[in-house]
């Protein structure tokens, strides 16, 4: 379906015995698609990663939002902090949108939200193909010893309000060895409710993958 210059997808990601509801989004010429990784107790349909995949249809970025788990697995609290299990959903994401016909041939980005954040960094620590990551109040720590190994171009954004989180993010930050830079939003908490804040970081972003897609400056 055609929604003006942007193409929308419904699709289903299969990851070994279940299958995973999505969103593909691509605007005329996409420069590259960012996959988002939701945080515990959200979803594909998350109005905070709603508004930042529109920021980026307009700035030429391609998105895929899909559901990390499945309806009963989320229901188990212990699911949203299983990293392991919810980086292997988001690799199996990654690995469909690169032999997917529509973006087979574009470069592959990800952007993280609180565990997501930790899911996204290690998929980028394991995938060499992807392109850029983006940890938006992202708990990077829990992707423990894989943060050394990542090799994509890292960003993570916190809420200067956000104490705990940017303590974590900070810890983190030192133990990652790629290209790196760390964002903070002047008076944002942990879901940059705040007025401007969400811009803030669907400005960074963008610009982040727009650099490292090859398609402009940073």
């Amino acid at each position: 379906m055609k929604t003006s210059n942007l193409e929308v997808m419904e699709i289903a990601i299969p990851a070994g015995a279940t299958s995973l509801p999505g969103t593909l989004e691509l605007p005329y010429s996409a420069a590259g698609v960012a996959i988002f990784a939701h945080g515990s107790g959200s979803g594909r349909s998350s109005p905070r990663n709603r508004d930042v995949a529109e920021s980026l249809h307009g700035r030429g970025v391609g998105t895929l939002l899909f559901d990390l788990l499945t309806e009963p697995e989320g229901a188990d609290r212990r699911n949203v902090f299983d990293i392991d299990l919810l980086s292997e959903r988001l690799l199996a994401a990654a690995r469909w949108t690169m032999s997917h016909p529509a973006t087979a041939s574009m470069p592959i980005g990800l952007f993280g939200a609180s565990t997501g954040g930790a899911a996204a960094l290690v998929v980028a620590a394991q995938e060499p193909m992807i392109r850029a990551a983006v940890s938006r109040g992202g708990r990077p720590d829990l992707a423990g010893a894989w943060l050394a190994q990542v090799r994509a171009p890292t960003l993570l954004i916190v809420g200067g309000e956000d104490h705990e989180v940017l303590k974590l993010n900070r810890n983190a930050f030192e133990e990652l060895r790629c290209k790196k830079r760390l964002e903070v939003v002047p008076g944002a908490t942990h879901l940059f409710e705040e007025p401007g804040a969400l811009e803030a970081v669907a400005q960074l972003a963008g610009e982040w993958f727009l650099f490292h897609f090859g398609a402009g400056d940073s």
